[in-house]
């Protein structure tokens, strides 16, 4: 079985089927210098104390907007800016989204971990690139892909002799403005040895719902999360924002950071109780 090691300034953090459960969590987009120190600060005391490996989450452009008014992001250039003072001040590993070919080295350079978009799973040539660039990837599944056919999106990306991939579950297309999880798709991924990683916010977003937005049923996250940590999966990626009904993007998926410890508490009492037996 496979296991990932994302390096940190401060130590490692490990994301494996049959090893305690890892989080990816953070702020959806970047909002800001001050705003991005304060919130990595408030996550790693919360994680610290949950006595759970973490890795910042924060995304420099939301390509994949359902309007051209929506909120894009601070662009590549301040959002690596921003992203070097978390690792560095902070002390903990940063991932975010890249979107181009281009993209990826430029930000593998700062990073401790690269994610790509679930609608550009089936891109090669992108697909290719992120690997190829040399960090751990958390690749997501598209809405619109069954989850036997990640077998050939892993492939590709294992084909750069990078084998630090991790395949995440981010929900499937239910009709129009609705998303549902299968988590059978949890098991089929896995048999691919490499890590499951379950994104349990954007599993809830309502995409498209609002017209000019994408709406989302948050209150629903922590539920569909016990049952994929119940599932055994190597880690589940959050969302989280200090006050979510103020974000600019994304905030109806969002968890509050003032909810993270009960989740993180059971999160972590049902991953104990199911990895005990492997």
């Amino acid at each position: 079985m496979k296991h990932i090691r994302v390096a940190s300034p401060k130590g490692e953090i490990f994301f494996g089927n049959d090893l305690p459960l890892a989080v990816i969590a953070g702020p959806c987009a970047i909002e800001g210098m001050d705003f991005s120190l304060r919130c990595a600060e408030k996550l790693k005391a919360i994680f610290e104390k949950a006595k759970i490996g973490f890795v910042y989450k924060s995304s420099f452009d939301k390509a994949n907007r359902t309007s051209v008014k929506g909120f894009r992001g601070v662009g590549i250039d301040e959002g690596l800016k921003i992203l070097e003072r978390v690792r560095r001040d902070i002390g903990v590993a940063v991932l975010t989204d890249v979107h181009t070919d281009a993209q990826a080295p430029i930000v593998a350079a700062v990073v401790d971990m690269l994610q790509t978009p679930a609608f550009l799973c089936r891109q090669t040539d992108f697909i290719k690139a992120v690997a190829k660039a040399g960090k751990p990837v958390n690749i997501k599944k598209g809405q619109f892909l069954s989850p036997w056919e990640m077998s050939g999106v892993l492939d590709k990306a294992l084909s750069t002799g990078n084998d630090q991939i991790a395949l995440c579950e981010r929900g499937s297309s239910f009709g129009y403005n609705n998303l549902i999880v299968d988590m059978r798709s949890l098991a089929v991924m896995a048999k691919s040895g490499q890590p499951v990683v379950f994104d349990a916010t954007h599993s809830v977003q309502l995409p498209g719902a609002h017209g000019e937005s994408s709406g989302g049923q948050r209150e629903f996250a922590p539920i569909l999360a016990r049952a994929a940590v119940a599932a055994g999966v190597a880690g589940v990626f959050m969302e989280a924002h200090p006050d979510p009904d103020l974000a600019p993007c994304d905030g109806a998926n969002m968890i509050p950071f003032s909810e993270l410890p009960a989740i993180l508490a059971k999160l972590k009492q049902i991953d104990l109780a199911v990895k005990a037996r492997l």
